[in-house]
């Protein structure tokens, strides 16, 4: 199976891209969701978190509270890093298992922290979704209503623009409109039918 591994900052438009790729039934793997799958009520995650973050981090219905959550962790690295600590490997098992499920000629995975968490080794191409600061700024603002310092305060908690870019096998130019999108995509569905071959 070749893996894309599908990076980008906040705001880049990951998810436009996922939804482009699924459009030729290509699997489309997301660490997010993967994420979100593992922190429900009672799971041993959520309790894990809770257990070192405190009952503050849940709600009075048992669910994450993902604002208090991210209050804490980017105000404190070392609290960053021991959620990743908690998290990371069970998203990375998740992601393997569903892998093994897929039997297409390749598959998408989309993980926002793929340079982050040193990753890349476990693709086989990396795949970059990129547009200018100002305007990740504009799209998580309009998403989900947070202040510019606050969105800045993420795009600096991940890695730069320039690195992401140096890690790339393939960049995709979101700032173009959108047909010019679909061909981006199009075009790179045809290069990796063709590498997975």
């Amino acid at each position: 199976m070749y893996k894309v591994g599908l990076t980008g900052g906040i705001g880049c438009g990951k998810s436009t891209v996922s939804d482009l790729f699924k459009q030729y039934s290509i699997p489309v793997i997301d660490a997010d969701e993967i994420s979100h799958a593992l922190v429900t009520p009672n799971s041993s995650a959520l309790q894990k978190i809770s257990t070192y973050f405190g009952q503050d981090c849940l709600t009075a219905s048992g669910h994450l509270n993902r604002s208090h959550l991210r209050e804490i962790i980017f105000n404190n690295a070392l609290k960053k890093t021991q959620l990743e600590a908690i998290m990371h490997p069970l998203i990375f098992a998740e992601i393997d298992k569903q892998v093994q499920q897929s039997n297409a000629s390749y598959c998408i995975i989309s993980i926002p922290l793929l340079i982050e968490t040193n990753m890349q080794s476990s693709v086989d191409h990396i795949l970059v979704v990129d547009c200018p600061e100002t305007e990740q700024i504009k799209r998580v603002q309009l998403r989900d209503e947070l202040t510019t310092s606050q969105v800045q305060a993420i795009i600096r908690s991940q890695v730069s623009r320039e690195q992401r870019i140096a890690e790339a096998n393939s960049i995709i130019d979101n700032q173009l409109n959108n047909d010019q999108l679909v061909q981006q995509v199009h075009d790179l569905h045809l290069k990796f039918m063709e590498e997975a071959a």
